[in-house]
């Protein structure tokens, strides 16, 4: 991955790592903590500037995201209702569930998107609910960027500071994200065990 990452890197500079960025969230082939990470080396070893590395993660991890916005956008949530009428259990909701996170969305949705900028898998995923539920564009692009901006700042300050030994990082996340998928598919198969079909008034 990090070979992949670097010689894209070193063709497109700067759009190589708006490329990677908005890569990462639409299909996830590469972390983006591997990716700012390297390109904060790449400022220690004075073959980029911090400011526009920072700006073009942040533009690719926008874009990225506004892609599963969009998506959710024109697919709408009452399309759901069938869905989970028919296949709740194994997609561990009742529509009431749907009918709360409307509700939440509708009160506190950008602090929500905020928020889960600064979470692994889950900064991607929650921009598929924000345009099911019509979080209003606007709203949605100005958290989306805030957030991204900081995490991506973070990362590649990491990547500054630790250096040449920041490759060695790459060592570690693979086993990192296979144990946090496992956890993520242990849950699933608990939660589709204990689901129950909800009680419903006719």
């Amino acid at each position: 991955m990090t070979e992949f990452a670097i010689g894209l890197m070193r063709w497109g500079g700067y759009w190589g790592i708006a490329l990677l960025m908005c890569l990462e969230n639409v299909v996830p082939p590469i972390p983006s903590e591997v990716i700012m990470g390297l390109g904060g080396l790449a400022v220690a070893r004075g073959d980029m500037a911090m400011t526009p590395l920072v700006i073009a993660g942040t533009f690719g991890t926008v874009l990225g995201n506004l892609f599963w916005y969009e998506a959710g956008r024109r697919m709408g949530y009452l399309r759901l209702r069938p869905l989970v009428d028919r296949w709740g259990r194994w997609l561990t909701l009742h529509w009431s569930d749907i009918e709360r996170l409307n509700v939440h969305f509708s009160k506190r949705g950008a602090l929500t998107v905020f928020i889960f900028r600064f979470l692994p898998t889950f900064r991607t995923m929650i921009s598929l609910p924000a345009g099911m539920l019509e979080m209003p564009r606007t709203k949605f692009l100005i958290y989306t960027t805030l957030g991204s901006a900081i995490w991506n700042a973070f990362l590649a300050g990491a990547g500054y500071f630790l250096g040449r030994n920041f490759s060695e990082i790459d060592r570690y996340l693979n086993p990192i994200g296979i144990a946090f998928i496992i956890l993520l598919v242990g849950g699933y198969v608990w939660r589709v065990i204990r689901w129950q079909p909800e009680a419903r008034d006719d």
